[in-house]
């Protein structure tokens, strides 16, 4: 093992949506980072997969559909069996669903739900109790400013967000003795397909890089950092922490 308490040469990483934007930033990051990699999601990773390789690790990629629980086992049981272990896992996948609170429905609430908190629950339980067999491991959630803040019109997407900070706690308290690592980043405002309408609304566009200190859109490359540095042995007595990169979003 590397004396580099930031490496994660050996280290075989599970992140969930990283197909493109911050899954995709996060992937290539571990990898650079020394990882194996296996992307998880319902679309091909082939660029996230490209580069992964291009750093010199082993990737792979499972194919689920996250909307629910019924492949959890699968995935975990697929990345030990192609890549001999599972050391990190990153719930990264999540979807959004803009509405007015009045007229909110609950098809849209019970979709958001499913994925970003339901799925993300049950798939680190699957994962947990495979780094348990090898003595710990490292969790890592991607949660929202909307965990700190209310927002507008995005309701479900408020209450998962807030849900996964707070399931993030629960579990580092059950687990942080057994040698499983729970954290969380929340990213600010990126440039990514969530925000994509964001982005195109000049006005709103407008408003919301006034209130960013650091004035501009995060990039996927921007959360590479904070994710290598949780998933990483530099972390370990990290637990239960929420840790934001937002380009000061919270600090104004």
């Amino acid at each position: 093992m590397t004396d580099n308490p930031f490496s994660l040469e050996g280290r075989v990483a599970v992140v969930t949506g990283a197909n493109t934007g911050l899954g995709q930033g996060i992937a290539v990051a571990l990898a650079k980072a020394g990882a194996d990699v296996a992307a998880v999601g319902r679309s091909p990773a082939e660029e996230t997969g490209r580069q992964v390789e291009a750093a010199g690790r082993r990737f792979t990629f499972v194919e689920a559909d996250l909307s629910s629980i019924e492949p959890v086992e699968r995935v975990v049981r697929t990345t030990v069996e192609r890549l001999g272990g599972l050391d990190i896992l990153v719930n990264n996948a999540g979807i959004i669903r803009r509405a007015d609170a009045i007229d909110f429905t609950e098809a849209d609430w019970d979709a958001v739900m499913d994925t970003n908190l339901k799925t993300a629950f049950f798939l680190s339980q699957a994962a947990a109790r495979e780094m348990l067999k090898a003595g710990g491991g490292k969790i890592v959630n991607i949660v929202s400013m909307l965990s700190f803040q209310g927002g507008i019109r995005v309701p479900s997407y408020t209450a998962s967000k807030s849900g996964l900070a707070g399931l993030t706690k629960l579990l580092a308290n059950e687990w942080a003795a057994k040698g499983i690592n729970v954290n969380a980043i929340a990213p600010g405002y990126f440039e990514t397909n969530n925000t994509e309408a964001l982005r195109a609304d000049e006005g709103r566009s407008r408003e919301i890089l006034g209130r960013i200190p650091a004035g501009r859109w995060g990039r996927p490359e921007d959360l590479g950092g904070a994710a290598v540095f949780l998933a990483s042995r530099a972390a370990d007595y990290m637990h239960g922490a929420v840790v934001p990169v937002d380009g000061g979003w919270l600090a104004r």
